[in-house]
């Protein structure tokens, strides 16, 4: 498998999002100034290492890219097969998703008076470059799916914890709630750090 020719952005977008959180910004401050950083990052497809872009036939994949030291946020691509969806699920902290390659939906869910999940507007499809926000404070319950039946599909998504290992749920349609701790499909991280076989310039 090639290696990406850029890493360095992965890098580059790290660091920005790093210095961004030592400012200890609110929640809206950070989603919109995340979102543009996140933006800049999908907008180019030469840095994601191909073992980290691998599609599974029977379940979508969930590749660690990169959890900062103190668990502050942790970046992650999604790699959707053909077809493939998450069930509804929600996160519980905030989230960014971008688009870097196909396309996906994302259906947003609330309650009704009755405590079951009914969807909250349109399914909103997320293109190349195109980037959502999720969080508890503006929508967090959401289901995920490959806009196509025929191609895979893959989206950088970056949420303010070590996504992982945080204890979250899926859902029933009634609204019952099953909790799950989603884990990683890697064992290994990129080394995006070892600059003597890098020829660009950050």
């Amino acid at each position: 498998m090639s290696q990406p020719s850029r890493p360095d952005r992965l890098r580059h977008f790290i660091g920005a999002l790093a210095d961004l959180l030592d400012r200890q910004p609110d929640e809206a401050t950070l989603l919109d100034h995340g979102q543009g950083l996140l933006r800049s990052l999908v907008a180019h497809d030469d840095w994601l290492p191909d073992e980290l872009a691998q599609p599974d036939p029977t379940r979508y994949q969930q590749f660690l890219l990169h959890c900062d030291s103190r668990q502050r946020f942790s970046v992650v691509s999604f790699v959707w097969g053909p077809g493939q969806q998450t069930p509804i699920h929600d996160h519980r902290v905030w989230g960014l998703i971008g688009m870097l390659r196909g396309a996906e939906y994302s259906q947003g869910f609330a309650r009704n008076p009755q405590g079951a999940l009914v969807p909250s507007g349109a399914p909103v499809r997320i293109d190349p470059g195109h980037v959502e926000a999720v969080s508890p404070r503006i929508g967090d319950i959401h289901q995920v799916s490959n806009a196509f039946s025929d191609r895979v599909s893959i989206s950088i998504h970056v949420y303010g914890a070590n996504i992982g290992a945080v204890s979250r749920a899926v859902y029933l349609p009634d609204g019952t709630e099953k909790p799950f701790i989603s884990g990683y499909s890697n064992t290994r991280l990129p080394n995006i750090w070892d600059l003597s076989k890098e020829s660009v310039a950050p």
